[in-house]
């Protein structure tokens, strides 16, 4: 479980970017965190693992307190937390199995990482994680020679090959397209349901985390102003988190999308197709 409490962020410019952020994910648990630019949603994820220095508060990980780490023990802890970024930061000359095993970078020796000579465990479990994303049959092309969808995937693998106990993912699917991104989120939410991960995902689209996420928790000048369920998002929560707005439309959209999705899996029960 992670347990976020009394978490204050203050910039050296006096930007108040975090306000007394007090939050628990156990496991198994994603959680869409939703505001406007601004809001300090990339803010507390980089406090998580600690890539921002929090000004005050605790954040634990399990047993571990992470904000007394030091630099030794911090590089050991960012081990048991996988980060998905959204621009996949994939070294783009390497191969698919390459860019996947450089997750484990923090687990063998420095001349071991540094010829990349990675055990057959480690080989093994990352071909069981591209066939669980559908890119086994990729694993030797380059990254560049991949759409962004397959680099999302592979930046997955990478992520979970650490074997985390919490998954830290930063607007997976701002580059994406409208069904990609449908398929990563989905693919997301069932590895953390049947890893029993916990998960803190940054999301700009109300839409797709209201589709996806258990759990919503809404940002507004670095303080929490909504934490339920993706159906209590009513207009009266979004005009709180992002101002005026028509916010009936985007709801109806969301209810349409549900009932597009219902049809679909029950289709895909049925294995039939839908009519064309």
């Amino acid at each position: 479980m992670l347990r976020i409490e009394n978490l204050e962020k203050v910039y050296a410019t006096g930007d108040h970017a975090l306000k007394n952020v007090q939050l628990e994910v156990p496991k198994g648990q994603v959680m869409a965190l939703i505001g406007p630019s601004g809001a300090g949603k990339s803010t507390l994820i980089r406090c998580v693992n600690r890539l921002v220095e929090p000004t005050s508060g605790s954040i634990r990980l399990g047993d571990l307190e992470l904000t007394r780490l030091g630099s030794s023990d911090l590089r050991h802890a960012r081990s048991r937390m996988g980060m998905i970024f959204q621009e996949y930061a994939l070294v783009e000359r390497l191969s698919v199995m390459e860019n996947v095993l450089s997750g484990r970078l923090g687990y063998v020796g420095f001349w071991r990482s540094f010829l990349r000579k990675f055990p057959q465990s480690d080989i093994d479990e990352a071909f069981n994680l591209l066939e669980r994303v559908g890119l086994d049959h990729m694993a030797d092309k380059r990254a560049d020679e991949l759409s962004g969808g397959q680099r999302q995937r592979v930046g997955i693998c990478r992520a979970l090959i650490q074997n985390p106990d919490l998954l830290l993912v930063d607007e997976p699917t701002a580059s994406l397209d409208p069904k990609t991104s449908r398929q990563i989120m989905r693919l997301i939410c069932e590895l953390c349901e049947e890893r029993q991960l916990a998960a803190i995902i940054n999301i700009h689209d109300v839409l797709l985390a209201q589709m996806f996420a258990r759990r919503i928790v809404g940002l507004q000048l670095g303080t929490i102003v909504y934490d339920g369920p993706p159906e209590d998002l009513n207009p009266e929560v979004l005009t709180q988190i992002y101002g005026e707005e028509d916010w009936e439309a985007t709801i109806e959209k969301v209810k349409d999308e549900d009932e597009e999705l219902d049809t679909a899996a029950l289709l895909n029960i049925a294995n039939v197709r839908p009519p064309s």
